[in-house]
């Protein structure tokens, strides 16, 4: 394995891009064996006029337009411009340690078959509720058992971020899917394992990632990831992830047991002592995040925000997509 392409998504990131190439730059892998797509969806900032000067001075940093402005199609767009033997995927608001992409390389030949390798995400908090929800997305409780958030341990994963891919594995099983808006990654993870490859977290394999702290783009996020998840359970006609269909249970508990309780003392009973259960084994988790009461009940909001806008999502997916049996046409998919 020689050759390294590493491929960013991109739009109005004037903040962050520069920081991102840099590491880039600075990493110890030979330069004569590395190149650069950043896939710019017309930005309207100065991203590409940022991309641009790296670019003049740097000859493998290459700027590709992103007609579509979708993040699949961007992906793809840098993966097909390139033949290397390994191809990483990398965010804009990413900054990867020096020796990340040998450390990629190593990974690969620690388990036969793998056809990707990621490592932890470390994250750098922008403002107070970017640390809340960055430690609510720390936590098992929060969510399962994502361990490149979690960072627990090496060794085969259904999922990483910024991961780095074998050539391949794209001749093998294609793309990523252009009709998602979310899930990308995780419907592309399942389809490599499908096809007998694996995934392996290796911490060594380390990055930086901004965060900027917001509860109501997290639930937009959250929400849209639930969504789209039913669409890929339903592509494939299974369930991809255990882990997803908890806060799907929880969601029709909650609006379930309301319904019942009007019916019932009995009822109510039991509805309010699985609710006040899922708070109580949520502060114990916060408990271990940080020793302040005022953080622990920030955090333990964010859970909420996490399991209940995802499982919101799930259903209304399922809803529109087994139910009203909805298709979603690529024009409709842009502009959601």
């Amino acid at each position: 394995m020689n050759t390294v392409a590493i491929v960013i998504p991109c739009r109005n990131e004037e903040k962050y891009i520069g920081k991102c190439l840099d590491s880039i730059i600075n990493c110890t892998y030979d330069k004569n064996k590395l190149n650069v797509y950043v896939c710019d969806g017309k930005s309207t900032d100065g991203t590409i006029q940022i991309i641009e000067s790296y670019s003049q001075k740097h000859a493998f940093i290459h700027l590709l337009i992103n007609e579509r402005q979708s993040t699949p199609f961007a992906l793809n767009l840098g993966l097909k411009a390139d033949n290397s033997d390994m191809k990483i995927i990398l965010g804009a608001h990413a900054e990867i340690y020096p020796d990340y992409i040998e450390n990629c390389i190593k990974a690969f030949e620690f388990e036969d078959n793998l056809g990707c390798v990621g490592g932890i995400i470390e994250n750098v908090y922008e403002n107070d509720v970017a640390e809340i929800i960055g430690k609510a997305m720390s936590s098992g409780f929060g969510v399962g058992n994502a361990h490149f958030r979690t960072g627990k341990t090496d060794g085969l994963v259904d999922t990483v971020a910024f991961g780095a891919y074998k050539k391949e594995v794209f001749d093998k099983i294609g793309y990523f899917d252009e009709e998602l808006i979310r899930n990308q990654d995780d419907e592309f993870n399942f389809r490599l394992i499908k096809n007998g490859f694996k995934i392996y977290l290796y911490r060594d394999i380390r990055s930086k990632y901004y965060v900027r702290g917001s509860f109501s783009k997290l639930y937009k996020q959250y929400y849209q990831y639930g969504y789209w998840k039913v669409y890929v359970n339903k592509k494939h006609q299974t369930v991809t992830t255990i882990r997803q269909i908890i806060p799907f249970l929880y969601v029709c508990y909650l609006f379930g047991g309301i319904v019942l309780s009007l019916l019932s003392k009995k009822m109510l009973f039991l509805f309010m002592i699985v609710f006040l259960l899922y708070w109580v084994v949520a502060y114990i988790s916060a408990s271990k995040l940080s020793p302040s009461i005022n953080i622990r009940l920030k955090v333990v909001k964010t859970f909420f925000i996490l399991h209940y806008s995802y499982g919101l999502g799930y259903l209304i997916g399922i809803w529109d997509f087994f139910v009203l049996r909805k298709s979603i046409k690529k024009e409709e998919s842009l502009s959601r």
